[in-house]
């Protein structure tokens, strides 16, 4: 694994010249820019502050982007993480937040090192689309409180939204004011400007511009530390049994959106990129980074689509592009920290308002509902509803188990064509059967087979069985039992290995003799052979 991600190091630098590193370094700070708004807002819709999303984005540049498994991969504090965290923290604090994400990095790092890289492939399409779409209810549920200045109580997004029953609901119209113009904004920014300045960066800007300007009575994001290790990081000497006990099923939560996030974000930019991502290095370089975020005070990191689709158009030429967008907040954080800390929350809160509108995946979801697909529609609102009320990671279960119920109802069909053909002078019962063999097809197959008349010769044609199990293999030996029992003749043709495997492993080998494989299908009519 080491000599492939230097062999990959190797093909990325080759050739590299001033040129490419000129195009890695304005593609940073491009990348830098955009991420410099996302990461306060992240940081603080955690449960956190800005300057855990700021340090996150900044340790997450560094060290994932340098072992990344795709050179355009760029990582960070992601909206879907910051919903999950939520809850986290307000059970556990902030100090609870650190140990899970240490315990989840070495999660992911054992996920990488045992090559489970290919783990998106096992999820369908519409559960992701849901699950995405549930995140970005989630997030935008989040940010109520800062974008009203209003406060409210409860682990989650539903339960903080719920409270506001008993607490009451007082806007801060000041704050509503800059949350609203953050999102009108950014909603008719001229796409061309995004280039030049991101929609969220100038409207960040000219937000708090105003609130100071103005001297506006709205909550800010307070003081941002100069410095990449605050006081506020993971204390391993406060670490307890107890603590790591409890933390255990958040930090699985946490590991498993971290791979999918990352896995999907790289399946899609290696499209981009026309570069194909190194799965399991990309789920070492995340676990790596998730293990040293917390000793910096970082939160959980992820490859984010967003910042890792503007590195590409950028220009990002290799892993370094990821470094200098890095170095670009860092410089940031020193130079530009206490205009930061006046940064309105209601202003992020506008921000993080509309990437969760964008981040729901509206070109797939308007293809499925316009076509009226109803497993994928079924799966994607099972999965966006399971993700919006249950635990995360438990709503990816729920839409890959009805995904799997859906996949097996369609499959549990298996056609019977039942035929008669005269074959050397004697007349043959030619049953073609199509599709797979197993407890859920086998009554319906009996059914079919006892119908069948009482012809001496019986022939099955297992060409077209996909494959078989052990109560559809029991259905056919009782079917064979009562035939040769009957001093008739029961042949099975041209199956396959696999399903050649089990009945030799069922006993009709030892019954019969291997010439009970073999049939002169040459014989047949060419229709009865294929099974039409």
């Amino acid at each position: 694994m080491i000599s492939r991600y230097f062999e990959m190091l190797r093909k990325e630098f080759s050739g590299y010249n001033g040129s490419r590193l000129t195009r890695d370094l304005l593609a940073g700070i491009t990348v830098a820019a955009v991420a410099l708004p996302l990461a306060l807002a992240f940081g603080v819709s955690s449960g956190a502050d800005a300057a855990a999303g700021l340090i996150t984005a900044i340790i997450a540049g560094l060290i994932m982007s340098a072992l990344a498994g795709g050179f355009y991969q760029i990582s960070g504090p992601t909206g879907a993480m910051a919903a999950i965290l939520m809850s986290v923290v307000a059970k556990y604090q902030i100090q609870g937040v650190f140990l899970a994400t240490l315990m989840a990095g070495v999660l992911i790092l054992i996920a990488g090192l045992l090559r489970l890289g290919r783990l998106t492939s096992f999820i369908p399409a519409p559960v992701i689309t849901g699950f995405t779409s549930g995140i970005a209810v989630i997030i935008a549920l989040g940010q109520v409180d800062n974008f009203f200045g209003v406060s409210s109580q409860g682990d989650t997004a539903l339960a903080k939204l719920a409270s506001y029953g008993s607490l009451g609901f007082s806007p801060n119209w000041a704050a509503v004011a800059l949350g609203a113009f953050v999102v009108l904004f950014m909603v008719f920014y001229p796409k061309k400007w995004n280039s030049v300045v991101p929609a969220s960066l100038m409207a960040i800007i000219i937000a708090t511009a105003a609130s100071m300007l103005l001297n506006l009575d709205v909550a800010s994001v307070g003081a941002i530390p100069r410095t990449l290790f605050p006081e506020n990081r993971l204390q391993l000497s406060q670490i307890t049994l107890e603590q790591v006990t409890g933390l255990f099923s958040p930090a699985v939560s946490i590991a498993l959106l971290g791979m999918i996030e990352s896995l999907l974000c790289g399946a899609s930019a290696g499209r981009m990129a026309d570069v194909r991502m190194d799965s399991n290095q990309e789920l070492i370089a995340q676990g790596v980074g998730n293990i040293l975020l917390p000793f910096f005070g970082g939160i959980p990191a992820t490859a984010a689509i967003a910042r890792t689709s503007v590195a590409i158009k950028s220009g990002a030429q290799t892993r370094l592009t990821g470094v200098f967008h890095a170095g670009g907040l860092l410089l940031a954080m020193f130079v530009l920290g206490p205009v930061m800390s006046k940064i309105p929350l209601s202003a992020l809160a506008g921000v993080l308002m509309v990437t969760a509108w964008r981040m729901n995946e509206w070109k797939a979801i308007r293809y499925i509902f316009s076509h009226k697909f109803k497993g994928p529609i079924l799966k994607f609102a099972v999965t966006m509803i399971a993700t919006v009320t249950m635990d995360l990671t438990m709503a990816i279960v729920i839409g890959v188990l009805v995904g799997m119920a859906l996949f097996v109802c369609k499959s549990a069909t298996a056609e019977v064509r039942e035929g008669r053909e005269e074959v050397d002078g004697e007349e043959w019962a030619i049953f073609n059967i199509n599709g797979p063999l197993f407890f859920m097809t086998s009554e319906a197959v009996e059914q079919r087979l006892s119908q069948a008349g009482s012809e001496d010769r019986v022939v099955f044609m297992m060409h077209g069985v996909t494959m078989v199990d052990y109560t559809a293999v029991s259905m056919l030996m009782d079917f064979y039992h009562r035939q040769t029992a009957a001093g008739k003749r029961v042949p099975f043709a041209n199956a396959r290995p696999s399903v050649l495997s089990m009945l030799r492993r069922a006993g009709l080998a030892e019954e019969a003799g291997e010439e009970v494989f073999d049939f002169d299908v040459a014989a047949l009519p060419p229709l009865s052979r294929d099974g039409e």
